[in-house]
C-alpha cells in the first residue's frame, strides 16, 4: 500500500513541476498538469525540448474591435 501512496505523490508533484515549467515557457499550466499526470517524466522531456511558441500580438476584439483614431 506504501508503494502506491509514494508513486502517487511522485506523480503529482511531477505535474506541479511540470505546471509551472510550462507556464515559463507560455503554455496552458492547466492542460500541461494533465497531461503530466498521464504521461508523468515524459511529459517533462517535451516540455522542455519543445520551443516556446512566438508572442502573439493582442487582440482588439474583447475592446470592441479595432478603430481607426483618424475616424473618430
Amino acid at each position: 500500500m506504501d508503494n502506491y501512496v509514494d508513486s502517487g505523490l511522485f506523480w503529482f508533484t511531477v505535474a506541479v513541476v511540470n505546471a509551472g515549467l510550462a507556464e515559463q515557457k507560455n503554455r496552458s499550466r492547466w492542460n500541461w498538469f494533465l497531461i503530466s499526470i498521464l504521461l508523468g517524466p515524459i511529459a517533462t522531456v517535451l516540455i522542455v525540448v519543445w520551443r516556446a511558441p512566438e508572442p502573439v500580438a493582442p487582440s482588439m476584439t474583447h475592446r470592441g474591435g479595432w478603430q481607426d483614431p483618424k475616424t473618430l
